[in-house]
């Protein structure tokens, strides 16, 4: 049987059962004061499904206050399709996608994507390469046009990654420019002491000699690892990235590349290979939900200048 025919994907109570599981896994609290006791469930024919309300502060509320989902007027059920949808394309899905699979408007879809992708950003701070660990570091460019050998990057975007090789995780960052001022503050604040950095022979990472172990491998010189020492762990997790960016998003404005980054991030972060499946890595984006909000003007400005 699919997975898209459990119940929690297309009956609406059930889905908010689903949600509150795990969202409330103690039992209904109150978003706006916190009160865990004196919550009460509304009940009635005009009544909406999973309102309760809280008789400390006198308010309504339902799972969907203080999360990305507040004041959503999309069914619960359509979230949570289109969260697994997302969850499990390896590649990402559009909008267009999403619209057509779910029957919303793209517009909707839109409104759905980047508040998943938002969700997907965990704001982990944790140091990479804890213990010694290898923690592989390089820098790509995405979107724009190669015009010539000169300008070949002036107009693209600058991602800068990290790959933890021990944990699997990846963490990227959208940059404006690869140089020592904008990429060493990064590593400083997501490297451990004790960590071990392998890294192409781009010149700015040279003045990673002095703080970290450090070791890189000479791609112009068509040197692709010696031993241990290389950076395919890490090209690998930008081939699937530019894939996607490029074959399913088509175009990533700067202003959301981040969010798409860590859409990107989220996924090899959770992959099968470390043993999380894709309703496994579904509960985590649930999770992601609380305690954010993204308004209007945050994440659907320039819509219509997008083209996925």
């Amino acid at each position: 049987m699919s997975i898209l025919s459990k119940p929690f994907f297309h009956n609406e109570k059930a889905a908010y059962e689903w949600v509150e599981a795990r969202v409330w896994p103690e039992g209904p609290a109150c978003p706006r004061c916190g009160e865990k006791k004196r919550i009460g469930e509304l009940k009635g024919n005009s009544t909406r499904i999973g309102v309760r309300k809280c008789y400390t502060c006198r308010k309504p509320f339902t799972v969907k206050v203080g999360t990305l989902m507040e004041s959503s007027h999309i069914p619960m059920t359509k979230w949570l399709q289109a969260i697994y949808l997302m969850c499990s394309s390896k590649k990402g899905i559009s909008s267009h996608q999403l619209s057509r699979t779910l029957g919303v408007t793209v517009k909707s879809a839109w409104f759905l994507s980047h508040r998943i992708r938002e969700a997907m950003r965990t704001g982990d701070l944790a140091p990479f390469g804890g213990g010694g660990g290898i923690v592989e570091v390089d820098e790509t460019y995405v979107g724009g046009k190669t015009s010539n050998a000169r300008g070949k990057y002036k107009k693209k975007a600058v991602v800068l990654t990290l790959v933890d090789r021990d944990t699997g995780r990846a963490r990227s960052f959208h940059i404006e420019r690869a140089t020592k001022a904008e990429i060493l503050p990064i590593l400083r604040d997501n490297l451990d002491a004790e960590a071990r950095v392998i890294t192409d022979e781009y010149s700015v990472y040279k003045n990673l000699d002095t703080e970290y172990a450090h070791a890189y491998v000479v791609h112009s010189k068509k040197q692709w690892g010696r031993g241990e020492i290389h950076t395919n762990t890490i090209e690998g997790f930008y081939s699937i990235m530019k894939r996607g960016l490029r074959g399913v998003y088509q175009h990533c404005s700067k202003k959301h590349l981040h969010r798409y980054a860590g859409e990107f991030d989220f996924r090899y972060s959770n992959r099968a290979k470390l043993g999380i499946d894709d309703m496994e890595r579904t509960e985590a984006a649930v999770a992601g939900l609380v305690g954010k909000r993204l308004t209007y003007h945050q994440a659907d400005e320039n819509r219509v200048a997008s083209r996925h």
